[in-house]
């Protein structure tokens, strides 16, 4: 009885991952945020409710969700990338908020500038990383990179056509990531390459 015991115990028990994979979830949550975003910056309509909703919930907190069932999963990058932005989404509402609330005054441009600034540094690493993964990834993260800078240089130098061209990049870079997640449902539900990833 002793030694049956002590024989389970030593014995590892594997228990398989079934879980979904999470990075259509966080792919397509930044992608449809970041053009409905964009769509503002490039002129198209002003910066409403449905834009700050879109961030607090699907850019945000849609990612966060995404992010930590990346960590259960053991994958590092998608924890970091996918928490990181859900939480630039929030912090981004948080900022177009609180001065509203009159909880904090409004940023100046040269501090949306520097913020920005660090979110492209951020990207910039990321970025490298994929260049160990597919092309569409790739090209998701190099755009969002130049997308941050780009609104930062807008902000910075006061520069309301570099917004607009921002705006347009966004809007490419936000298509991508929704094409980059959904492809990896379809692929998936399909068990065969249906959109390509590269």
């Amino acid at each position: 009885m002793t030694d049956l015991t002590l024989a389970s115990r030593d014995t590892p028990i594997q228990i398989g991952d079934t879980s979904a994979n999470p990075a259509p979830l966080g792919l397509i949550g930044f992608g449809m945020t970041t053009v409905l975003l964009n769509l503002h910056n490039a002129g198209y309509f002003g910066l409403g409710s449905m834009i700050l909703a879109m961030g607090l919930c699907y850019g945000g907190i849609a990612q966060v969700i995404a992010g930590i069932m990346e960590w259960k999963k053991g994958n590092t990058f998608g924890t970091t990338a996918f928490t990181s932005y859900g939480l630039f989404w929030i912090s981004l509402v948080a900022l177009l908020i609180l001065p509203k609330l009159e909880v904090a005054s409004a940023t100046e441009a040269t501090g949306m500038g520097a913020y920005l600034v660090m979110w492209g540094i951020f990207s910039v690493p990321l970025f490298i990383a994929t260049l160990r993964m597919n092309r569409a990834l790739q090209f998701v993260f190099a755009t969002v990179t130049i997308l941050f800078f780009l609104l930062a240089a807008g902000d910075l130098f006061g520069n309301p056509s570099i917004t607009v061209i921002a705006g347009y990049e966004g809007i490419i870079c936000g298509m991508a990531a929704m094409y980059t997640g959904l492809a990896q449902v379809l692929n998936s539900i399909y068990e065969r390459t249906i959109a390509p990833l590269g």
